[in-house]
């Protein structure tokens, strides 16, 4: 089977749909002779985050030397990018070799038993790293953490929560105990647990549960950030906790949460150099400074800046909010923002319209998107000027229209609405 083939084989057994559980891809894996045993796996769930961190640890192990394979979601332009080694997508080719063998022992399987697409793309991840033989994984939950399929590996080196908010609230809970139980999943009995700074609730949740399962949890009480400073080229900062000290660090992404989720990927790092794993503090600095996680805050154009961020979730648009007063307090911003139906749109609205001029609505190309009708409606309560278009490319040039070569055109709310946007970039530039 060719790359096409195994793309179309993907997008046909979406009627399957999402369903929780395990035991479909342990089968399926089982059939595979399990090749995930035999990784070194870094296990990452949480709300907001987990992309950025992944990236981080995945460009510092890299620096100190290591193969490293890296498993994330959604892609915004192709199904390659979700499954990397060092940094690099899987080529077409080995994308359709190990993509037919997953179809070979899926076609095995009863319909009820039948993987779904984030199943089998995950099968594909896990056989792919075993065949390559990298040193390390990274592996980013789905959704949730319990049972999200990526919980099939057993032992990992470390599993690592980032910060936890009101998300997928649908499928983890209403509030943010449930939403901590799920992501708590990931917690592997004698294994070591990451956690981000979170509130207190959560804080004891999780110690509660790694007491549990005799994980030993590491989490930076005292962190003393200092040193900060902010231009759309660079973030710098210093920072010390009772587990590491550095000073003068440095990296590309903007906002000052991406400082946090740095914190969380040094003391992941440090949890790994614990087990013997060799990273000096130039892998460290060098490997900060070069990570780039697309997609999140991502400067696209300059004249007139145009920035690509997803914001799904209120906590992202918390972050957005902040960026905005941070970086371009003094500037218009123009917004182009789609959403989906299932996300929190109106608290997401309630951050982002006070910084915001002009808006332009447009909808993403996925069946659970919000229409702009509805959109619409729930920014009747802000006086900005407001416009619709459901056809992107139109919706883009509109925002471009009406920003000036000074201004911001912020384009957010949806990844799929920044996949699509890449795409339209990608065409403009031949």
């Amino acid at each position: 089977m060719d790359y096409n083939e195994i793309i179309e084989y993907i997008n046909s057994i979406e009627r399957f749909g999402s369903r929780p559980g395990l035991i479909r891809l342990q089968n399926l894996l089982e059939r595979l002779k399990n090749p995930e045993k035999s990784l070194k796996v870094i296990h990452i769930a949480g709300t907001n985050g987990k992309g950025s961190v992944a990236t981080m640890l995945e460009f510092i192990l890299m620096k100190a030397g290591y193969r490293v394979g890296m498993y994330t979601s959604p892609h915004l332009e192709s199904y390659n990018e979700r499954i990397k080694i060092n940094n690099i997508n899987i080529s077409d080719e080995d994308f359709a070799k190990v993509g037919e063998k997953i179809i070979t022992a899926s076609k095995k399987c009863k319909e009820e038993e039948h993987p779904t697409v984030f199943e089998s793309l995950t099968a594909m991840a896990l056989l792919y790293f075993a065949e390559s033989e990298v040193d390390f994984v990274i592996l980013e939950v789905g959704l949730g953490g319990r049972y999200d399929a990526t919980n099939v590996i057993e032992n990992p080196l470390v599993s690592v929560i980032t910060s936890i908010g009101m998300d997928h609230m649908d499928v983890l809970g209403d509030n943010i105990e449930s939403i901590a139980h799920e992501k708590a999943g990931i917690i592997k009995k004698n294994c070591n647990t990451v956690l981000y700074f979170p509130n207190t609730k959560v804080y004891n949740i999780i110690k509660d549960i790694c007491k549990e399962l005799d994980s030993t949890l590491f989490y930076a009480y005292k962190t003393n950030i200092k040193d900060k400073s902010f231009t759309i080229e660079r973030t710098r900062f210093s920072i010390e906790t009772e587990f590491y000290s550095y000073d003068n660090l440095e990296f590309s992404f903007l906002g000052e949460h991406q400082i946090y989720n740095a914190a969380t990927a040094l003391l992941t790092i440090e949890v790994l150099k614990k087990q013997g794993i060799v990273i000096c503090e130039k892998d460290i600095r060098d490997g900060l400074r070069e990570s780039f996680w697309p997609g999140r805050m991502e400067i696209v154009s300059t004249m007139p800046l145009v920035i690509f961020d997803g914001a799904h979730n209120e906590g992202g648009a918390i972050a957005l909010k902040k960026a905005f007063k941070q970086y371009f307090k003094d500037r218009k911003i123009t917004l182009l923002i789609g959403i989906l139906k299932d996300k929190p749109y109106k608290n997401i609205l309630e951050q982002i319209m006070p910084q915001v001029g002009d808006v332009i609505i447009t909808e993403p190309s996925n069946s659970r998107k919000l229409s702009v009708d509805e959109l619409e409606e729930a920014m009747k309560k802000y006086p900005n000027s407001v416009y619709k278009n459901k056809n992107i490319q139109e919706a883009f040039e509109l925002a471009l229209s009406l920003t000036s070569k000074e201004d911001i055109l912020c384009c957010a709310g949806s990844l799929y609405l920044i996949s699509e946007l890449k795409n339209i970039l990608k065409r403009k530039r031949g």
